[in-house]
């Protein structure tokens, strides 16, 4: 059942906003140029606001993974799927036991079904990264938005047998219309603690460097399996990243997890113990 949406404070205080602005032209009228100024701040602010990735500003956001789920780190990997790159990080993931969760284009997952089925049958986590994957998604109003994430949800529910819990937009950037919609679809945004910018940087000892500098349990990983720049050799550079990834985690004596398994549901309190949480480390 969908969760009831709550505003966030920001969020209320806009409509107060509104409301005040409305009431205040009404009755004074020669003061619209002051609620107009006032109006145009508060956009701005939320605007400011959806443009932070991380931020929880307009709404719950994941940020990092639970306390209680131990010496463990989320990989999640973004864009795919796609028929170069994924079946070699399925491979790759595969050998050194690792689990992650794919954030999946809804219309590559209807491009590429079998591999989208592939991504579940290994034992990783299918998610929601929208449907057209639109750099102009934080512009979409509420019914656009909600139609590109719900296009996308049910594509991959029907391709992997199990609903998407996460959804993670284009860039990490949003619009206060993104809470309420995925309240509605029983959606959880998710974002990230290291992102390696792995789509423009093609060089593997920066990406790697990005990605584990001070690296630590409850940390969020992003990497591109679609998208992603190219290495040297011409390949995408998570395939030249990955294994030197995996090692120093199992040195650091970190685990993989899902995000499902690693991150207590918004409706939770912070001490509710992960499922499932796969007990072999990365090697």
């Amino acid at each position: 059942m969908p969760r009831p949406w709550i505003p966030s404070p920001i969020v209320q205080a806009s409509f107060a906003l509104h409301g005040a602005a409305a009431l205040g032209v009404a009755l004074i009228p020669e003061y619209w140029h002051w609620a107009l100024g006032a109006l145009a701040t508060d956009h701005g602010v939320l605007t400011a606001a959806g443009l932070l990735p991380r931020s929880r500003l307009l709404g719950p956001n994941h940020i990092r993974l639970s306390p209680s789920a131990g010496p463990v780190v989320a990989l999640t990997i973004d864009d795919g799927p796609d028929p170069d790159a994924t079946p070699q990080v399925l491979d790759l993931l595969e050998a050194a036991g690792a689990r992650a969760s794919f954030f999946c284009i809804g219309r590559r997952a209807r491009q590429y079904p079998e591999l989208c089925r592939e991504i579940a049958a290994r034992g990783h986590h299918v998610e929601n990264h929208g449907d057209s994957h639109s750099k102009a998604f934080p512009l979409f109003g509420f019914g656009q938005m909600k139609a590109d994430i719900a296009a996308a949800q049910s594509t991959l529910t029907q391709l992997t047998g199990r609903p998407p819990r996460f959804f993670r937009p284009t860039a990490g950037l949003r619009n206060p219309f993104l809470d309420p919609v995925l309240h509605q679809l029983d959606l959880e945004l998710a974002s990230w603690t290291r992102r390696a910018y792995d789509t423009q940087e093609g060089n593997p000892a920066r990406v790697f460097q990005r990605l584990t500098a001070d690296l630590g349990a409850g940390d969020i990983l992003l990497l591109h399996d679609g998208h992603g720049a190219l290495a040297p050799d011409g390949r995408p550079v998570i395939l030249s990243v990955l294994p030197r990834l995996l090692e120093h985690l199992n040195q650091q004596g970190l685990r993989t997890a899902r995000l499902a398994d690693a991150c207590c549901p918004f409706s939770l309190p912070l001490t509710h113990e992960p499922e499932d949480l796969p007990q072999t480390p990365a090697r």
